[in-house]
């Protein structure tokens, strides 16, 4: 396959970050965006603002742009809750904005993370695309929005446009607040965690590396016959046995949960990925233990520690 150029949106970020590894790895170009500057092994991040419209386009240039990846917004319902109306601003008015640009700049492909919290809570699983959307939260709006402008420019202005619905995604380099990363790090600095409930809360996570690897399934399909795809890990588990599994590979680990759910997050049942299956052969790889025993080696090493688990 020929070299090909991608402006992704949000590459310092845990999703973008592993696109742009994955895509530079395989011998593409990448344009990578953030709203503050990088160096990564993959290369500079510049910094752009998604409402800077002129400087989106200025940077987009005169290449030949194969697709955008727009991985860029306010990344979880726990994120600029105090701020609402940026968040709107950013993850609505951010994805029109790219959406523009990739038909202005007539981008072969579109690619969009959404996020499962458009679902709301779900009455019963597996959770099929097409069932109804009621988010609970300003964040689930703004994606679900986002989502409606997606499928929008596609029917209307032509641009081959894909929403992906990713769930909880963890990795090491998560900046945003994560329980999984919380209960690694207390184990790993000797520190008790402890919580009044999530003992029998289901969470559905998902490895940076398989979202990566889903989006990039989605950009080089030759054709796509839906506009959103669920995309999540294979471990639909409660809480109560996410910590005993760190315990397993941490026996250091200290956590305590009460029982009830996340108080801030939606009651979902386990999602359905038999579309991104069988239309992009999408299958995750990465088990939630092996994604554990990669977040303590890359904890480890950031803390100078050599030690494997």
């Amino acid at each position: 396959m020929a070299a090909r150029t991608h402006f992704i949106t949000g590459a310092a970020g845990l999703v973008g970050q592993a696109v742009a590894e994955k895509l530079v790895t395989r011998g593409d170009r990448v344009i990578a965006i953030d709203k503050s500057s990088a160096v990564f092994p993959f290369g500079n991040v510049i910094t752009c603002d998604l409402k800077d419209i002129h400087r989106l386009y200025a940077l987009a240039g005169d290449v030949d742009l194969d697709s955008v990846i727009h991985c860029g917004a306010y990344s979880g319902p726990m994120v600029a809750r105090d701020n609402p109306y940026d968040l709107v601003a950013v993850n609505v008015m951010g994805t029109a904005n790219v959406l523009e640009l990739a038909r202005i700049f007539r981008a072969r492909r579109f690619i969009n993370c959404s996020s499962v919290s458009v679902y709301g809570s779900t009455a019963q699983g597996p959770v099929k695309e097409d069932v109804h959307l009621a988010p609970s939260t300003v964040y689930g709006a703004t994606k679900l929005a986002a989502e409606a402008l997606v499928t929008a420019f596609a029917r209307e202005h032509g641009v081959d446009a894909v929403s992906f619905r990713l769930s909880w995604v963890y990795g090491p380099n998560r900046s945003t607040p994560c329980l999984l990363g919380r209960m690694l790090r207390d184990a790993l600095s000797g520190k008790a965690t402890e919580l009044p409930w999530g003992s029998d809360f289901y969470r559905q996570y998902i490895h940076a590396d398989d979202a990566a690897d889903g989006l990039i399934a989605g950009l080089d399909a030759k054709s796509l016959s839906m506009r959103v795809f669920n995309l999540t890990g294979a471990n639909y588990q409660t809480l109560g046995e996410t910590a005993a599994l760190v315990q397993q590979v941490l026996p250091q680990a200290q956590i305590s949960l009460g029982e009830g759910p996340d108080p801030g997050d939606d009651t979902q049942h386990e999602f359905d990925i038999s579309a991104a299956t069988e239309e992009l052969g999408y299958r995750p790889s990465v088990s939630l233990e092996q994604g554990i025993r990669r977040f303590v080696a890359a904890i480890n090493h950031e803390n100078g520690n050599s030690e494997g688990v």
